[in-house]
């Protein structure tokens, strides 16, 4: 399994990605989605492979990396 390029931690359950931030300009992002964190507590955009992570939630845990994808909020 490959590790997520970037982990970010979230104290909202809907978040939107575009794929921007961290030295990437806005125009060489992504489209604007927004993604539902379900009862896993982490969801990954489907474009970039950011993840979202629940703030406290049930995968806020140092295992994170190892945790599968989970694209737009679907379960597992």
């Amino acid at each position: 399994m490959q590790t997520p390029p970037e982990i970010i931690r979230v104290h909202a359950r809907r978040v939107a990605c575009d794929g921007s931030g961290h030295g990437i300009p806005a125009a060489l992002g992504h489209p604007r989605v927004f993604l539902e964190i379900d009862e896993h507590g982490y969801v990954d955009c489907g474009y970039c492979d950011r993840r979202f992570v629940l703030d406290g939630g049930p995968a806020d845990t140092p295992e994170l990396v190892n945790l599968p994808d989970i694209s737009s909020g679907a379960s597992l």
